[in-house]
């Protein structure tokens, strides 16, 4: 017998706490999630949205990827609070900083990466993860297999910063919701012209948050489809 996958579906991986250290002394706390058996085929490394409204590392999206993407797409999935972010987890140290101070943040996710020799890492934002991705991660783009970016507002990423993703040699993906509050998929490609190989992607029908299974489940399968094509599209059930 098989199941439907709901909002509240757990499926099977292993799930241990991690800390993460940063440069300037700060310990930030977040989970691994892996597959129950077998190695990662890649890795996704989640940058939540804007704790100033509300988000942290079980933000929706995050939290059903890292439910679901192990068991139903052989990913290792990394999710972290960005410093002074709170969650069931625990809080990070630190204090906010608006998208500046973050940077040492992403440093110390990619530095965890390498040290659990965690396969083809991409990183993925959502809403201000995409601003801390697109503002400091060009530097480390050797380091990554890709860059996708989920309702990118483009608030606090200067025109100069994205020009510098103009030759990247790494896929970027902007997922952009057709009825986004801050960056509909029109404005998306006139402020990614300066960076042409950007990818976008409309995410029909959708808003900023993606509320809702049926965009839940297609965030999820377009994150699939870059880091395990295989995979997709992603199945709807899982054995009961």
């Amino acid at each position: 017998m098989t199941g439907l996958i709901t909002s509240t579906t757990v499926l099977p991986a292993t799930r241990r706490d991690i800390t993460l250290e940063t440069s300037d002394g700060l310990t930030l706390v977040g989970e691994l999630s892996l597959p129950l058996t077998g190695t990662p085929v890649a890795t996704a490394v989640f940058f939540h949205p804007l704790p100033k409204a509300g988000g942290f590392m079980d933000s929706h999206v995050i939290r059903k990827a890292a439910w679901r993407l192990p068991a139903l797409a052989q990913l290792a999935v990394v999710r972290f609070n960005f410093r002074g972010v709170s969650s069931p987890r625990g809080t990070s140290e630190g204090e906010f900083g608006h998208g500046n101070d973050e940077r040492l943040d992403l440093e110390a996710a990619l530095a965890f990466v390498a040290g659990e020799r965690l396969p083809d890492p991409w990183l993925i934002g959502w809403s201000f993860g995409t601003e801390v991705i697109l503002k400091h991660a060009r530097n480390h783009a050797s380091e990554i297999a890709g860059v996708l970016l989920l309702s990118p507002p483009l608030h606090r990423t200067t025109d100069e910063e994205l020009a510098r993703w103009a030759d990247v040699a790494i896929p970027v993906v902007a997922v952009v919701p057709e009825f986004d509050d801050y960056l509909s998929p029109s404005e998306a490609t006139a402020r990614f012209a300066l960076a042409p190989r950007v990818v976008i992607v409309p995410g029909v029908g959708a808003k900023h948050l993606w509320v809702g299974e049926k965009y839940t489940y297609f965030v999820l399968n377009e994150i699939t489809k870059r880091l395990n094509p295989a995979a997709s599209p992603l199945s709807e059930s899982w054995p009961a």
